[in-house]
């Protein structure tokens, strides 16, 4: 296959559009969600959209339907969780993905058509993505980026100097509950795309990447994005080229990107 066949828009320039869209989303939001140390949410958010979306198929809605739906469900979930219990974001996440992969396990297991329906949510269906996805891909990608640039400030300060922001008439957790609906929605269409762990791959190494090369918060953000699309568009063309499922490709070639990052000397932030 020649290096143009896999930008052919009748072939796979969709798909590849839409996988790059959330390649620019989720390194972004990744950024926030470990400047919080809230990553385990990202795998949580994931699973709890796979599992949705086998609820949606059961009750024959559209699968992109039920997986946002219960996502966001569960990021609402989340901040009602804080305020009950505090400080324990992490027993939350950990529950939540513990109870999304149980229903996903049990759903596969006792319907044979949610069974092959898993597969491919695990594996990653972004050959068979159709226009509506690259839609949804788009609208995500747009909203991170326009939603981020509103709320940075209030979301940087919250975690930094939540008394600052209380004291001038904000109250964190609004920025916080906007955020984390962007979140588990950008996951949940991500997932029906590139698959739970690729998504996941996507929004967790970027940032980690970035944490270690970037000198500041805003080049953090620019390495995150260049990291995500780079990883993301060699993986692509390797699937291609070698004939393999692009979800393990990806989730291995940042895997490689991590362990190279994590081995060279931290850069001092400023």
């Amino acid at each position: 296959m020649s290096l143009p066949e896999f930008f052919d828009p009748a072939l796979f320039g969709g798909p590849f559009a839409t996988g790059l869209c959330f390649a620019v989303a989720l390194p972004l939001l990744g950024t926030y969600l470990r400047l919080r140390d809230e990553w385990l949410a990202a795998l949580a958010f994931a699973q709890t959209a796979a599992a949705g979306a086998l609820l949606a198929m059961l009750a024959g809605v559209p699968l992109a339907l039920g997986g946002a739906g219960v996502a966001v469900l569960a990021a609402t979930a989340k901040h009602f969780f804080e305020g009950a219990v505090r400080g324990a974001q992490g027993v939350f996440f950990a529950l939540l993905l513990v109870l999304a992969w149980a229903a996903s396990v049990l759903l596969a297991a006792n319907l044979p058509l949610a069974e092959r329906m898993a597969h491919a949510l695990f594996d990653g269906q972004l050959y068979f993505s159709d226009t509506a996805q690259l839609v949804e891909g788009a609208l995500c990608a747009l909203a991170a980026m326009i939603v981020l640039r509103l709320l940075s400030r209030r979301l940087l300060l919250a975690h930094f100097f939540p008394e600052m922001l209380r004291a001038s008439g904000q109250r964190p957790e609004r920025a916080r509950l906007v955020f984390d609906l962007l979140v588990a929605a950008t996951l949940a269409l991500a997932t029906m795309s590139i698959g739970v762990m690729a998504a996941f791959a996507l929004i967790f190494v970027p940032p980690l990447v970035a944490g270690r090369w970037a000198g500041h918060w805003r080049r953090a953000l620019i390495v995150a994005v260049v990291c995500g699309i780079a990883a993301y568009t060699v993986a692509f063309v390797l699937a291609l080229a070698l004939d393999q499922p692009f979800g393990p490709l990806l989730g291995g070639l940042l895997v490689v990107v991590a362990a190279l990052a994590l081995l060279m000397p931290m850069r001092a932030a400023r």
